[in-house]
């Protein structure tokens, strides 16, 4: 099952960042690959933080404060 929700959270945020979003792990630029892996890890689901630009277009996702390294 955490091999499923892997690669289909990376396969989201593949997605996402053809579109131009920036993705960030713990405050540094990230890969879908590397978020991805550490999220599933999680025992909750975790919610990115979404940051908008000053249109109200999505620019970056991050993902800070993952506890299980």
């Amino acid at each position: 099952m955490q091999e499923k929700n892997e690669k289909l959270l990376k396969k989201r945020l593949k997605q996402v960042q053809r579109t131009g979003v920036s993705l960030f792990l713990e405050g540094q630029p990230s890969t879908p690959a590397a978020i991805a892996g550490k999220c599933v890890c999680e025992d909750t689901v975790y919610m990115a933080d979404y940051v908008l630009d000053e249109q109200g277009s999505l620019k970056e996702l991050r993902y800070d404060r993952i506890t299980r390294w």
